[in-house]
């Protein structure tokens, strides 16, 4: 039976990937911020697919010791349960946040939840995607077009914007993606950036408030549902052909100038030291 793992997956497109993956039989992995939702969304994917394996964690993906703890605890549902393989890893869970804000690690917020928890859960579970030859699949937007990293103020301690947090942390995904590829492909895994384009979710609205809640509650009813966009996952996860490294519900994207080498393996070694590993 093949594996994936997708965290944000009790609503919105995470939970549409869940389910796209449920009715392919695959073992489905959720991870959600809390036990509640996550023992209502396992609950009504088994309801809609009854005999499917599917098992949700909770996870503050703000804390590094919460992530370290899930890591730990799906290698081992991995090695107990499916012989140490994990074919998918999609990491979607994301947040937009009004005003500055830093997490318990003392890290911006939006660059730790959007950016951070992928790079830390993907280091954690290396070692079940090289035994399967899986693939890495990060949620990025289009939005990442037009911006840079601002290098000398990476958490945004002074001047914070929210479209530029999010904006630059959905840059961060594709660097990501392109190092990643450049360390890891050779031994048969590779990572891709996805943009869902404009999805009807609640993304904007989750710990938002005035302007920015106002503007996303109008703007996402121009958007497609989150089933549709989770056809680009599952067509990036299951094609024999899928070499680019940025898709979107047409094929492949065009990305930014910024997503290069240079700021790839930059922005690498900054991840390394802001959660302590040697990926």
């Amino acid at each position: 039976m093949k594996t994936i793992v997708i965290t944000g997956a009790t609503s919105g497109i995470g939970y549409a990937v869940c389910r796209a993956f449920a009715q392919m039989r695959w073992a489905v992995l959720g991870v959600g911020r809390s036990e509640a939702t996550c023992g209502a969304a396992e609950r009504k994917l088994r309801e809609e697919f009854p005999g499917a394996d599917i098992r949700f964690f909770p996870c503050e993906l703000s804390k590094q010791t919460e992530i370290i703890r899930l890591g730990e605890t799906l290698t081992k549902t991995l090695r107990d349960d499916f012989g140490g393989r994990l074919d998918a890893l999609v990491n979607n869970a994301g947040c937009v946040r009004n005003y500055y804000t830093t997490t318990e690690d003392g890290y911006e917020t939006v660059f730790a939840v959007n950016h951070l928890a992928a790079f830390l859960l993907t280091e954690q579970l290396l070692p079940a995607l090289v035994e399967a030859g899986g693939r890495v699949l990060v949620t990025s937007s289009q939005s990442h077009l037009g911006t840079k990293v601002r290098w000398g103020d990476v958490m945004l301690t002074r001047r914070y914007r929210p479209l530029f947090a999010y904006k630059q942390s959905k840059l961060c995904n594709l660097l990501f993606a392109q190092e990643f590829n450049r360390r890891f492909a050779q031994s048969g895994v590779r990572c891709y950036g996805i943009d869902p384009g404009l999805v009807n979710t609640g993304i904007g609205e989750k710990n938002t408030s005035g302007v920015v809640k106002l503007f996303w509650r109008f703007h996402k009813r121009r958007g497609v549902s989150a089933d549709t966009s989770a056809k680009t996952y599952a067509h990036v996860i299951t094609s024999d052909d899928a070499d680019s490294l940025y898709y979107g519900q047409r094929g492949p994207q065009r990305f930014s100038r910024q997503v290069n080498g240079e700021n790839a393996k930059r922005l690498w070694a900054l991840s390394d030291r802001l959660c302590g590993t040697s990926f």
